[in-house]
């Protein structure tokens, strides 16, 4: 298959990509940058200058993030509409970092490294304090959230074609 996007058919790539499923390839321009197709949508990422992308999109990391996040204002919003709650606007800040937990109980070592993801959730409107406290509960129920605290297996195989 041809590395350069503009000699691949990317109408053809989408319409090969199954339900439920995305392909990553690389996008052949800059020297990190990405093609993510998921059958209906085209999106690019990439690494940072710092790290020797080109920056032309986000990188791993923030499409995690972003990914949490959308889940999480969903989630949110869908719950609310439903209770017929007044929240206007909700809005989810979200940071990854790699620190270093004091007490780890699972790991290897006390100075060992751990994933941890803050998010920030801001609801807007005339909500009481517990509504707001259980769309706060509700946010941490979301499907990636749930799946991102579960237990994960990962199963990567060779592609025979």
């Amino acid at each position: 298959m041809p590395s350069a996007p503009a000699q691949r058919d990317l109408s053809s790539l989408q319409a090969q990509v199954a339900p439920g499923s995305v392909v990553v390839m690389p996008a052949g321009a800059g020297p990190l940058e990405l093609l993510l197709l998921d059958g209906r949508h085209v999106l690019v990422a990439d690494e940072p200058a710092a790290a020797g992308g080109g920056d032309a999109g986000p990188g791993p990391y923030e499409l995690l993030l972003m990914a949490l996040g959308a889940c999480t204002c969903l989630t949110v919003k869908l719950y609310a509409a439903r209770k017929n709650w007044p929240l206007e606007d909700v809005q989810v800040r979200l940071r990854h970092d790699r620190i270093y937990e004091q007490d780890c109980a699972d790991c290897e070592s006390a100075s060992a490294k751990v994933d941890h993801i803050a998010v920030w959730l801001r609801l807007v409107g005339p909500l009481a304090d517990e509504q707001r406290d259980r769309l706060l509960e509700i946010s941490e129920k979301c499907p990636v959230h749930r799946t991102l605290t579960s237990r994960i297996k990962i199963r990567t195989e060779l592609d025979p074609g």
